[in-house]
């Protein structure tokens, strides 16, 4: 996949986005609330779904050799294979969902849900790399995973949304490729 310049440069500025939001953290038992899948959900309806995901891909990898820009400073493989491993994979498919859904429609409307569908993607990778990662119950990775994470995901996803489609109206012309 070949990417300009310019789309390599905002694909950099908002992994840098999601980098810097991550680690605000509020703690939650096992899986903590972040401004993560806010970042994530922001980036993909301005940027959408293929230079959206680029930037979450990088951002994944920044994090993986070793800068503390996942949730709570955290960084390393150590946190893929961890509690939250399933959650930051689901933000790739976040990406690939929200994305195609805001080209499709850039409007406020379908800005917030394909960020309600792709923040469910989101935690739905997350509840099943629970139950399997975590050896729970299906029940108790729902409850875990899923539950305590709808209202705010919903929050997070309006937001997103809302704010989103606002950016990538007004940053249009400085993006190539981008819909109204």
């Amino acid at each position: 996949m070949n990417f300009t310049l310019r789309e390599q440069l905002s694909a950099a500025f908002f992994a840098a986005i999601i980098a810097v939001l991550s680690p605000l953290t509020i703690p939650f038992g096992l899986i903590p609330l972040t401004l993560q899948t806010f970042a994530v959900g922001l980036t993909v309806t301005v940027l959408g779904a293929r230079i959206g995901t680029a930037s979450i891909l990088l951002y994944l990898l920044l994090g993986l050799i070793g800068l503390p820009v996942f949730a709570g400073g955290s960084a390393g493989v150590g946190v893929l294979f961890g509690p939250t491993g399933g959650f930051l994979i689901g933000f790739i498919f976040n990406g690939l969902i929200t994305g195609w859904i805001v080209e499709k429609a850039p409007t406020y409307f379908w800005g917030i849900i394909g960020n309600i569908l792709g923040a469910m993607a989101t935690l739905l990778f997350g509840m099943i790399w629970l139950k399997i990662g975590g050896g729970m119950s299906w029940l108790s990775a729902f409850n875990a995973g899923i539950l305590p994470f709808l209202l705010p995901g919903i929050i997070k996803a309006l937001a997103a949304g809302v704010i989103g489609i606002l950016l990538r109206h007004r940053l249009s012309s400085y993006l190539i490729g981008l819909s109204r």
